[in-house]
């Protein structure tokens, strides 16, 4: 880490941590944070629903909840982008304090509850994107909407045209009773709807579902039950957890989704539970608890073929992503592996 970034990161940790993330924000539109050129690898290269992605490592989705920072995002040498959520209108999300730093823990707890600008803003800044890279758009439901499942597929109407895939977000915390669209009927209307959209697009957009960390076993098979008879591409694991175990910062009782370090082991376990199940074959995407490479390779044995970060942004900076693709680079040729391919699920039944 450059000393520069390394004194952003304490002046920046010293303010409110949502004026933080608003600052990180412009200064990535402005070009205030110097960018270094992405470490590529012929070993990270793979193919995922019918993507060619330059490595495995891609930022989840809340960074840039709306599209503002693409390009700049592009240049720190993530594999993929994931935007939003986006909803039909524009929200403002929770009453604010909404955003806390869980120093002790490496952790983060957010209530934000799609705070965001609507589909319509987010669309027209899309169509301005870069044409390389790959950019994924997360669908979201407004808090008062009347129709939630008809939300998600208005979203991906909206934008499908600009984006490379797109996420179902029915795991958010934040947005009450949303967790209820990962039941079985209700996730199944939910798919089709979002999926009989592609019906009129001229090239096909990956639909992916992103579930939640808390989910027991009869549920994620139920999930996959699902998954497999909509025919979606792939399954993100997971979103945040609302379980608060042997953490250590006074801010551990704050409601929200927890992210970070404590959801590591819990959301790799999910991850290698629906490797099993599905026996591998739906593409999987971790996420959860992701600081170094070596974490990297563990969640691409216990099954996933990407791997999305974002708390390991606010304690290491920007310049962690090319150090995590140097270390899975090093973890990869050190098991003999040719690529990330080869080592997808090698490892799942030990999570098991």
């Amino acid at each position: 880490m450059k000393l520069s970034e390394k004194i952003a990161l304490q002046l920046l940790s010293n303010v409110d941590p949502e004026i933080a993330h608003n600052l990180a924000i412009k200064a990535l539109k402005f070009g205030v944070i110097p960018s270094t050129p992405g470490f590529h690898a012929k070993t990270l290269e793979l193919s995922v629903a019918g993507l060619k992605f330059n490595n495995p490592l891609g930022l989840a989705a809340g960074f840039d909840k709306n599209a503002e920072a693409i390009k700049p995002l592009m240049k720190f040498g993530f594999g993929f982008i994931e935007i939003g959520a986006v909803t039909p209108l524009a929200q403002p999300g929770n009453p604010k304090p909404r955003l806390f730093r869980l120093n002790e823990d490496e952790a983060i707890i957010n209530r934000f509850g799609f705070n965001n600008d609507g589909m319509l803003a987010v669309a027209k800044r899309l169509s301005k994107r870069p044409s390389n890279g790959i950019i994924g758009l997360n669908l979201g439901a407004n808090k008062t909407s009347a129709d939630r499942i008809g939300d998600f597929a208005n979203v991906f109407k909206t934008c499908c045209e600009f984006v490379d895939f797109a996420t179902v977000n029915v795991s958010s915390p934040n947005t009450e009773n949303l967790r209820k669209l990962q039941s079985e009927k209700a996730l199944r209307e939910l798919l089709n709807g979002v999926i009989a959209c592609q019906d009129n697009l001229k090239s096909r957009v990956p639909v992916f579902l992103k579930i939640a960390p808390d989910l027991k076993q009869h549920e994620l098979e139920n999930i996959v039950l699902v998954a497999k008879d909509t025919n979606i591409d792939g399954i993100i694991a997971t979103n945040t957890t609302t379980q608060r175990d042997n953490l250590k910062s006074i801010y551990q009782h704050e409601k929200g989704g927890l992210s970070g370090v404590p959801i590591f082991e819990m959301s790799t376990r999910v991850l290698a539970q629906l490797y099993s199940i599905t026996e591998g074959k739906i593409p999987l995407i971790g996420v959860g608890g992701v600081f170094t490479g070596k974490q990297l390779f563990q969640k691409i044995q216990a099954g996933a073929s990407l791997v999305q970060i974002y708390s390991a942004l606010i304690y290491a900076g920007f310049s962690v992503t090319n150090k995590i693709l140097r270390e899975l680079d090093f973890y990869l040729r050190e098991n003999g592996f040719k690529n990330v391919e080869e080592a997808v699920g090698t490892r799942a039944k030990e999570w098991l």
